[in-house]
């Protein structure tokens, strides 16, 4: 399993370095690191002139003239093409704790897990069918914000009508708004003393957003476990009632667990179970 693990951890790295070569390649991307001394500069001069021809005139160069020099296109300040893909690629690396962190993702899938326990089958269903239903009901609940995002940010800084900074501010915003819907007063409060923070009472846009991510995942634990213990209570009845009949009827080397097991999936089916957990975990975000 070791030997295993090692081979996909070098295939992983191989992949995206791969990619990222991929990346630059594509998009053109030269970086240059040549130190140039004052005769090779002022020849540069003489062959360019001093403003107009040079290579790269148009574009807004941020650096010093020794060393590395950093390019973005255009006078508007915005990221070039080259290092946008970089950051899309970025944020594809911190997806997955994006998805667990800002998300209802969280909730769901310790719900989810919490069902699973308390019925008593270990495997049925499989973590990846667990893991899929997770997500997709995350998408479900997540696509009001998702939407809002699109119709505030994506679309208005593809038109050009707002810049990259407040195209991220307008894209937070309802991640930020859906995060407060979910945070308890009591752990928002919590983690604002920790940091010596203050705020006023309904106005939380002043909490900054290392705080509210603490809070907001706490807030989900809590949650998901007081519903786990909501499942939990009729399969325990269930098993005290097969157990005291086992114990009086002497059978006491016989696993309650073997007897109780199909009257608990018999149970689950017979009320519906799968509805009531999911239209009851969707309802709490709501």
């Amino acid at each position: 399993m070791d030997k295993i693990k090692k081979v996909y951890l070098l295939f992983s790295i191989i992949f995206a370095t791969v990619v990222v070569m991929f990346t630059l390649l594509s998009t053109g991307i030269t970086v240059q690191a040549t130190e140039y001394n004052d005769t090779q500069y002022g020849a540069a001069n003489e062959t360019y002139g001093a403003t107009e021809n040079a290579p790269n005139a148009s574009d807004e160069v941020v650096g010093e003239r020794n060393g590395f020099t950093l390019t973005f296109n255009g006078e508007d300040g915005n990221f070039s093409s080259t290092l946008r893909m970089l950051l899309v690629l970025t944020i594809l690396t911190l997806s997955p704790s994006i998805l667990i962190m800002l998300t209802s993702f969280t909730r769901c899938v310790i719900v989810l897990h919490f069902v699973r326990a308390a019925i008593g089958t270990n495997t049925a269903p499989p973590n990846q069918v667990l893991i899929g239903l997770a997500l997709f009901l995350t998408l479900f609940i997540m696509s009001p914000v998702l939407t809002t995002i699109k119709t505030e940010a994506i679309d208005p800084f593809d038109a050009g009508e707002i810049t990259q900074e407040e195209a991220i501010d307008a894209a937070i915003a309802p991640i930020r708004g859906f995060m407060y819907g979910q945070t308890q007063t009591k752990d928002l409060n919590l983690f604002c003393d920790i940091a010596g923070i203050t705020y006023e009472k309904d106005h939380y846009d002043d909490v900054p957003f290392t705080v509210v991510v603490p809070a907001f995942i706490l807030s989900e634990l809590r949650t998901a476990f007081i519903i786990g213990f909501m499942i939990y209570i009729p399969f325990i009845v269930i098993d005290m009632v097969v157990a005291s009949v086992l114990m009086s009827m002497g059978m006491m080397m016989l696993p309650p667990t073997t007897i109780s097991l199909p009257f608990k999936i018999l149970l689950f089916v017979l009320v519906d179970g799968w509805d009531l957990v999911i239209g009851g975990l969707v309802k709490t975000f709501y």
